[in-house]
């Protein structure tokens, strides 16, 4: 079985900072690609960015030039900096881990709880 547990969402001020941070623990023995999706109310899940195991990066167009997604393999854990946030950035944030092979050879994808993050005008 394989777990992601996500930390860093809460509220900020229009054009401050968060950061979150998703690890992913279980029988894994390697991953993919690992990213971040959110959904504000109302709203389908979109890609906020995504990173693959070898650092190959993907953004949203709305999210480009202000958050940065990195990645620590050995840690299995992946991060998003996300600065100059804005109102329109509030929403539930999940983690997700795609292409995971665990020590049992089963591929599978993954996905955390979900984070909040609240951006204040």
């Amino acid at each position: 079985q394989v777990q992601l547990v996500e930390s860093g969402g809460g509220l900020v001020q229009a054009g401050g900072s968060l950061r979150l941070s998703c690890a992913a623990s279980g029988s894994i023995f390697s991953i993919n690609a690992m990213g971040w999706y959110r959904q504000a109310p109302g709203k389908q899940r979109e890609l906020v960015a995504q990173i693959t195991s070898v650092g190959r990066t993907n953004y949203a167009d709305s999210v480009k030039g202000r958050f940065t997604i990195s990645r620590d393999n050995a840690k299995n854990t992946v991060y998003l900096q996300m600065n100059s946030l804005k109102p329109e950035d509030t929403a539930v944030y999940y983690c997700n881990a795609a292409g995971v092979l665990t020590t049992t050879y089963i591929w599978d994808d993954y996905w955390g709880q979900g984070t909040q993050v609240t951006v204040s005008s």
